[in-house]
C-alpha cells in the first residue's frame, strides 16, 4: 500500500461495544456464560449423536454436524470479543482479521447449506415416506454435508482474498465486534464495486437460494400435513419440523437484515445488534431448542450419562 493516508498498519481495531465503557465487565460475564453454554450444549448433542446407536439416523446426523458447526462458528467471534471486553483492547492483526473473516464466512455458508439439507430431509420424511430410505441414505447425507463444507471452503477463500487485497484508510478502526465484509469495505480507499458484486453473488448462493428452497420444502410439508386426517397425527408431524423452523427463522431472519436490507442510519447503528443474533443467539438456541423439545435426545443423554457412571464404577 502507498504511504500517507493509505499507510500500512500492523492490523485493525475492532470497536465492538467500546462505547459501553461502564458495562465491559458485565458484557464479559454475559458473553462468557453464553459461550460456555454454547460449547456445552452443542458438545453434548455432538457426543450423543455419535455414541448413541438410537440416534444413528439421517436426522441426527445432520443435527450433530450442525452442532459441530455452531461450536466452531461461535469460537471464531466470541473468544476475541471476550478478550476485548476484558482487556478493553480491540486490536487484531491483519492476518488474524483475515483468518477470522474467512472462517466466519466459511462456517456461516456451511450452516446455510446444512439448514437447507435438513429441510430437504424433513420434506422427504413427511411427503415421500415410502422412498425415504432410498432417497436419504447414509451416502447421500454424507455427500450433502461434505458438499456444504467444500463449496464454502473454496468460494469464501476467494472472497477473503479480494477484501484483503484492498488498500485501507489509516485509522483501520472497524465498527464491529468481528471482522466482517461490509465494515471492512467501508475502510477501503478505492472503488469496491467488484467486491460488492461478489457479495451479491455470495448472498444469492448462500442465502437467497437456500432460503427459497427451505420455503418451498415447508410449503409442500404444510400441504401434506394438512391432509393428515387425525389432529394427533398433524401435531406429531408439525412437532418434528418446529425446532428446525425456529432455528431457520433466527438465523436467516437476522443475517438477511444485515446483508440484504439497504442501510439507513438507524439500521446501520443496529447492525452489531442484529449480528449478535446469528453469531451468538443461534448457536445458543440450537442445543436448547433441540434438547428441550426432543424426547429422543433427552433419552440418549440420560443413557450416555448412565453408561459413563457405570463404566466409572466398574472400570473392568
Amino acid at each position: 500500500m502507498a504511504s500517507g493516508n493509505h499507510t500500512t498498519t500492523p492490523g485493525f481495531v475492532l470497536l465492538g461495544f467500546s462505547n459501553l465503557t461502564n458495562l465491559q465487565g458485565l458484557l464479559f460475564v454475559v458473553f462468557l456464560v453464553i459461550y460456555m453454554v454454547i460449547l456445552l450444549g452443542n458438545g453434548v448433542i455432538v457426543l450423543v449423536t455419535v455414541l448413541d446407536s438410537a440416534l444413528q439416523t439421517p436426522m441426527y446426523f445432520f443435527l450433530g454436524n450442525l452442532s459441530f458447526v455452531e461450536i466452531c462458528y461461535s469460537s471464531v467471534t466470541l473468544p476475541k470479543m471476550l478478550a476485548s471486553c476484558l482487556a478493553e483492547d480491540g486490536s487484531i492483526s491483519f492476518t488474524g482479521c483475515a483468518a477470522q473473516m474467512y472462517f466466519f464466512l466459511l462456517l456461516a455458508g456451511t450452516e446455510c447449506f446444512l439448514l437447507t439439507a435438513m429441510a430437504y430431509h424433513r420434506y422427504v420424511a413427511i411427503c415421500n415416506p415410502l422412498r425415504y430410505t432410498l432417497i436419504v441414505n447414509r451416502e447421500i447425507c454424507a455427500t450433502m454435508v461434505a458438499g456444504s463444507w467444500l463449496v464454502s471452503i473454496l468460494l469464501h477463500f476467494g472472497q477473503t482474498y479480494l477484501v484483503f487485497s484492498l488498500p485501507f484508510f489509516g485509522s483501520h478502526e472497524i465498527n464491529h465486534f468481528f471482522c466482517d465484509v461490509p465494515p471492512l469495505l467501508e475502510l477501503s480507499c478505492v472503488d469496491t464495486y467488484r467486491n460488492k458484486m461478489v457479495i451479491f453473488m455470495a448472498v444469492l448462493l448462500f442465502l437467497i437460494i437456500p432460503f427459497f428452497l427451505i420455503v418451498i420444502s415447508y410449503i409442500k410439508i404444510a400441504r401434506t400435513i394438512l391432509k393428515i386426517p387425525s389432529a394427533q397425527g398433524r401435531q406429531k408431524a408439525f412437532s418434528t419440523c418446529s425446532s428446525h423452523l425456529i432455528v431457520v427463522a433466527l438465523f436467516y431472519g437476522t443475517i438477511m437484515i444485515v446483508y440484504m436490507v439497504p442501510k439507513s442510519g438507524t439500521l446501520r447503528a443496529l447492525n452489531k445488534v442484529f449480528s449478535l443474533f446469528y453469531t451468538v443467539l443461534t448457536p445458543l438456541a440450537n442445543p436448547l431448542i433441540y434438547s428441550l423439545r426432543n424426547r429422543e435426545v433427552k433419552e440418549a443423554l440420560i443413557n450416555t450419562v448412565r453408561r459413563a457412571v457405570t463404566l466409572t464404577k466398574n472400570p473392568n
